[in-house]
């Protein structure tokens, strides 16, 4: 019975697959856009968080295919804008949607 084991790591190995992917599920990007863009996010959210003007806990950041996503509320027209200045300013960003909320 040596087919046993054949069928389990085949199946071991397709279910694999199907959970990590050679794709991730957005839009079918690539592993290594995905991580592209996880890294484009780290940085943007860390020059967020340096900045005195801006509530980097109130800015939510996503980013898809180098195009980032700002959202959640500032306080002032300022501080929507000044995130946005700060993402566009970020390596590796390409265009920025902004979709801040002024309270």
């Amino acid at each position: 019975m040596k087919i046993a084991p054949l069928v389990l790591a085949a199946a071991s190995a397709l279910t694999l697959v199907q959970v990590t992917g050679c794709a991730v599920a957005r839009d079918q990007q690539t592993v290594g856009a995905f991580v592209d863009d996880a890294t484009v996010t780290t940085r943007v959210k860390a020059r967020l968080a340096k900045d005195p003007t801006v509530s980097a806990a109130a800015i939510n950041v996503e980013t898809l295919n180098g195009t980032v996503q700002l959202s959640g509320f500032a306080k002032s027209s300022l501080e929507r804008s000044q995130a946005e200045t700060l993402a566009r300013g970020t390596p590796g960003v390409q265009s920025v949607r902004n979709d801040i909320i002024i309270q």
